[in-house]
């Protein structure tokens, strides 16, 4: 039998409070306003978005499981990895797929799953050790994009970055992400990341903008967010969720427009809010990628790219990387 899970926390509920007024604040004083994503994925919206993946329209993460169901064999060949990091672990669904091939390969020692939730992480980690007893699991509750620092080292290291999230950076966000990793792994080691990849926007808008209106309910659960923790009084009803390609930068868009002029008081940050009508406001960016351009950022933050692997249809990659 393996030692008892571990969870280890840097990101408090005060801490994310302090992160979500200084968000809130920075965004709703901008012009145009934007709001980060991050804040969509409270239990609400948590459980939207589990809704969402199970839409017809929303192809990317059954995509991305088929491929991975497809090629974790060789992705466990190829790293052998003895310690398996995922950032943004969530319920660890997919990553079943790798603990398994990774344990079969007879290699890894440590699964590290971190998330900004303690809730989910804490159910994840007490999951996968009972369901894999000879993996020893150690459970970050983090911010990815702040505290790359603390994850623990030791052992063949391989990070999964995986869902597409990637894209919910902008490029100087994904930059010094990049950066970040590298600092962190040793020579050698590696990471893996699931990419969505550019395809016709007749294929792509719709699973932003499902017909059931899911993501439109995701979308506006971050001024539910709003009202909850900053004591703000948004309507989301008098907000439409609008979802549009941006072909210059080569991503979605996800943004909240008033149907009306509006006020809307934060108090906790002592604001009010003017929203003009038609006013539109960024929850989103997913972009999408070019096999191409992805080797060349990871190229330009010290990654070798090792494997590139693509579903039959092209619409998302797997893409295996050493740090150099």
């Amino acid at each position: 039998m393996n030692a008892v899970p571990t969870l280890e926390t840097h990101l408090s509920d005060d801490d994310l409070t302090a992160a979500l007024r200084a968000d809130a604040l920075l965004g709703l004083t901008s012009a145009p306003k934007w709001l980060p994503p991050k804040w969509f994925y409270d239990a609400r919206g948590s459980e939207l978005f589990e809704r969402i993946t199970e839409l017809p329209e929303y192809y990317p993460t059954r995509t991305e499981r088929a491929l991975l169901e497809r090629v974790v064999g060789e992705i466990a060949r190829s790293t052998r990895a003895e310690v398996l990091v995922e950032l943004g672990s969530g319920s660890s669904a997919k990553t079943r797929l790798l603990l398994n091939a990774l344990t079969a390969e007879g290699a890894l020692e440590t699964y590290v799953p971190q998330d900004v939730s303690s809730s989910a992480l804490r159910a994840a980690v007490e999951e996968i050790a009972a369901e894999f007893p000879a993996v020893s699991v150690h459970g970050v509750v983090s911010d990815f994009t702040g505290t790359l620092g603390n994850l623990p080292r030791g052992g063949r290291r391989m990070i999964a970055f995986l869902g597409g999230t990637i894209g919910n950076l902008v490029p100087a966000e994904r930059a010094e992400f990049l950066a970040g990793i590298h600092e962190v792994l040793e020579p050698g080691e590696q990471l893996l990341i699931g990419a969505g990849l550019v395809i016709d926007p007749a294929v792509l808008v719709p699973a932003y903008d499902d017909a059931a209106g899911v993501t439109a309910e995701f979308n506006r659960n971050v001024l539910h967010v709003l009202n909850n923790r900053l004591d703000a009084d948004f309507v989301p009803e008098k907000f439409d969720h609008i979802a549009v390609w941006d072909a210059e930068n080569e991503w979605i868009e996800m943004r909240l427009a008033a149907t009306e002029a509006t006020t809307v008081k934060v108090r906790e940050l002592d604001l009010t809010v003017e929203f003009a009508p038609g006013e539109q406001m960024r929850t989103e960016i997913s972009a999408k990628f070019r096999i191409d351009g992805l080797r060349g950022e990871l190229a330009a933050s010290g990654f070798r790219t090792e494997r590139v692997w693509t579903d039959p249809d092209d619409r998302f990659a797997l893409v295996l990387s050493e740090r150099v």
